[in-house]
C-alpha cells in the first residue's frame, strides 16, 4: 500500500512537469499533443511538429524535457488510462530467515531418548568393595523436524554421560561405558544398603537443511536417566565339605 501510495504521488509530480513543459513551448504549441517516452532513468516529453512535403508528411519530435524518476514508474510510464493492473505493484512478504537460533530451539523441544543403565553383576544385587560395572548402549541417532516450511535434519549423538551412583559419588565421562570384560566405567560401594544409581544423558547435534552442509547446534540437552535399584551386600564365607 505505500508502495502504491509513492507510485501514485510520484506520477502527479511527473504530469504537472510535462504540463509546465508544454507551456514553455510557446502558445502556438500548447494545443499540440505532447509525447511521453521512457529514457534511462527516467522520462522524455515532446510535441509534434506536422509539415507536409510531396504528399508526404514528416513529424519531428521537439523535445521539451526530462524528468528523472530513475525506476520509480517500473519499464514504462502508468497514469490515466494508461494505469492497468501490470503498473500496480505486488507486496511481496520476506519469509523469515531460517536462524541457527531457531533450530537450536526446535532441538531443546524434541523428544530425546534416555539412556538405558546397564549394571553388572546383573539381578539388582552386588557387593561391598567390589567394582560394579556400569554402561549404556544409547548411540548416534537422526531426526527430522520441519521448520519455516523447509525440511531440517538433525544428528544427534551424546556427547557426555553422568553417572550417579546413589551414594553420594558421581562423574562424567565421554565414554559409555562397556560390558565385561571391558571394564571402563566401575563404582566401588563402601556399605551396604540400597541404592539407586542412573545415567543421564547429555546430547549434541549438528543439522542441514534441504540436504545441504552439516552445521553444529548451539548449546546441548540433558536428559535424566530413570534410577535403577540395586543392593549392596556383604559377601559372607561359606564353608563347603569336601
Amino acid at each position: 500500500m505505500i508502495t502504491r501510495l509513492i507510485v501514485a504521488s510520484l506520477v502527479s509530480a511527473v504530469m504537472a512537469a510535462l504540463t509546465t513543459s508544454a507551456a514553455a513551448l510557446g502558445s502556438n504549441e500548447k494545443n499540440k499533443p505532447v509525447h511521453v517516452g521512457t529514457t534511462i532513468g527516467g522520462l522524455w516529453a515532446g510535441v509534434t511538429e506536422e509539415t507536409n512535403e510531396s504528399a508526404t508528411t514528416a513529424q519531428t519530435a521537439v523535445f521539451a524535457g526530462h524528468v528523472d524518476v530513475g525506476s520509480g514508474l517500473f519499464n514504462g510510464f502508468c497514469a490515466g488510462a494508461n494505469w492497468t493492473v501490470a503498473c500496480d505493484p505486488e507486496d511481496v512478504e520476506t519469509p523469515p530467515a531460517l536462524t541457527p537460533g531457531i533450530v537450536a530451539s526446535a532441538f531443546s523441544r524434541i523428544p530425546l531418548p534416555e539412556a538405558k543403565l546397564v549394571i553388572q553383576p546383573p539381578n539388582g544385587r552386588t557387593l561391598v568393595n567390589f567394582e560394579t560395572n556400569f554402561y549404556t548402549e544409547q548411540g548416534e541417532f537422526t531426526r527430522a523436524v520441519t521448520l519455516l516450511g523447509q525440511r531440517v535434519e538433525l544428528r544427534i549423538w551424546p556427547a557426555s554421560f553422568g553417572w550417579r551412583y546413589g551414594d553420594g559419588e558421581s562423574e562424567r565421562t565421554t565414554s559409555p561405558g562397556a560390558a565385561y570384560p571391558d571394564l571402563k566405567i566401575t563404582h566401588t560401594y563402601l556399605e551396604k544398603g540400597r541404592v539407586s544409581p542412573r545415567v543421564d544423558a547429555t546430547y549434541a547435534a549438528e543439522f542441514r537443511v534441504g540436504g545441504g552442509p552439516w552445521r553444529d547446534v548451539a548449546g546441548t540437552v540433558t536428559i535424566p536417566g530413570t534410577p535403577q535399584q540395586l543392593r549392596v551386600v556383604e559377601a559372607r564365607p561359606v564353608l563347603v565339605g569336601g
